[in-house]
């Protein structure tokens, strides 16, 4: 239960009200933005809240118990607070949203309305049009482990314990040529077999891109140079010669696993499990299944 200040209820209980919203955006990498859909720069709450973001938000339901609300809140782009590229990046993508009611003639007469999410963000122009969601959609997200063939592991993390980042499976290029926003030509990749960094990473590391991580969709080497296919367009080109690095991929297979990363030990799938044909087939009496190993 929220109890209002003493000083913003005597406000509402006025015959006439000055009140906006705004709302102060956390974004994982730690940088926090303020944004208000008044015509003025707030200060309160140890943040500055810009009034040029062109900040507007639907309704807001709220809802008791555990179901999971929505609502949006639209913008423009700008120079000063939120920019396409940063979008494109990832760098809101389950960003943390504080939702504030305010008088904009006494900032300091305020309240927060509720803690939110940032979802699905969709782009179309010059604006941007975000979904905020209730932290209870955290519940309908699914815990633990699956069962699978596959590893589940993050190539490299703590479980894989694969030294990605070495001179085995990591290398330095250059891009040579553009031919589209999702494909490039690197060079400086001489020796690494086709396919070595399908499903792996590049990190830009100079440029206008500096620091922008792109997954990487295919890898082919034609010529003398290779040619990277990335699975989404980049927000914007980079410039020949812009420098890179570029890292393995895993196809997270148990082969994958021993033959190119020699890794198998910390497999962390199950190769082994019975398949759905085995667990829908009968029993003929001619399979030994006595629990025993099925690799020594």
């Amino acid at each position: 239960m929220k109890t209002i200040p003493s000083a913003l209820q005597d406000h509402l209980d006025g015959e006439a009200t000055t009140l906006c919203h705004a709302w102060r955006v956390t974004r994982r990498d730690g940088a926090v933005l303020g944004f208000t859909e008044h015509d003025g720069d707030l200060q309160f709450a140890a943040t500055t809240f810009q009034a040029a973001s062109g900040f507007a938000a639907s309704d807001i339901e709220a809802a008791t118990g555990l179901a999971v609300t929505a609502s949006e809140v639209t913008g423009a782009f700008s120079s000063d607070a939120i920019n396409e590229s940063d979008i494109r990046a990832g760098l809101y993508d389950g960003a943390a949203v504080e939702v504030f009611l305010v008088n904009w003639q006494d900032p300091s007469q305020y309240i927060k309305l509720d803690a939110l999410e940032i979802g699905e963000v969709s782009l179309g122009g010059q604006a941007f049009q975000a979904e905020l969601r209730s932290l209870t959609h955290r519940l309908d997200q699914p815990q633990g482990r699956i069962y699978s063939h596959r590893c589940d592991a993050v190539l490299g993390d703590s479980r894989c314990t694969v030294g990605i980042g070495s001179q085995n499976f990591s290398a330095t290029a250059t891009i040579a040529s553009i031919q589209s926003a999702s494909r490039l030509t690197l060079a400086g990749l001489d020796g690494w077999p086709r396919g070595f960094f399908r499903g792996g990473l590049m990190k830009f590391t100079s440029g206008k891109l500096d620091t922008i991580r792109v997954d990487i969709e295919d890898h082919a080497s034609p010529n003398e140079l290779t040619q990277i296919v990335c699975w989404l367009p980049l927000s914007q080109l980079p410039e020949i010669g812009d420098a890179v690095k570029i890292y393995a991929g895993c196809d997270k297979s148990f082969e994958t696993c021993g033959k190119k990363f020699d890794n198998i030990l910390n497999f962390q799938g199950f190769p082994h499990m019975p398949g759905s044909d085995f667990a829908y087939s009968y029993a003929d009496g001619e399979s030994e299944h006595d629990g025993g190993p099925l690799y020594e």
